[in-house]
């Protein structure tokens, strides 16, 4: 997975690692990403993994924890 430098301001990307900073990634792209990075996480997580970042995140913003959590119950 490729980030954009704009989504992880305060890292350098390519020292992401997908598994050790998983929740770090969901969140950042969830409350920040666009749309194919929305679709990306999707594709490289479980949705039992996102719901769980979606529910115990402090860093999301109360707005993007509402539309996640919204999203997770119709899709389930």
């Amino acid at each position: 997975m490729k980030y954009r430098q704009s989504l992880f301001w305060d890292t350098k990307p390519e020292n992401i690692d997908k598994e050790k900073n998983k929740r770090y990634i969901i969140e950042r792209v969830l409350e920040f990403g666009r749309d194919e990075e929305v679709r990306m996480i999707f594709q490289e997580y479980k949705k039992e993994d996102i719901s769980i970042v979606v529910n115990n995140s402090r860093s999301l913003s109360p707005m993007a924890r509402n539309f996640w959590t919204v999203f997770f119950r119709e899709t389930i």
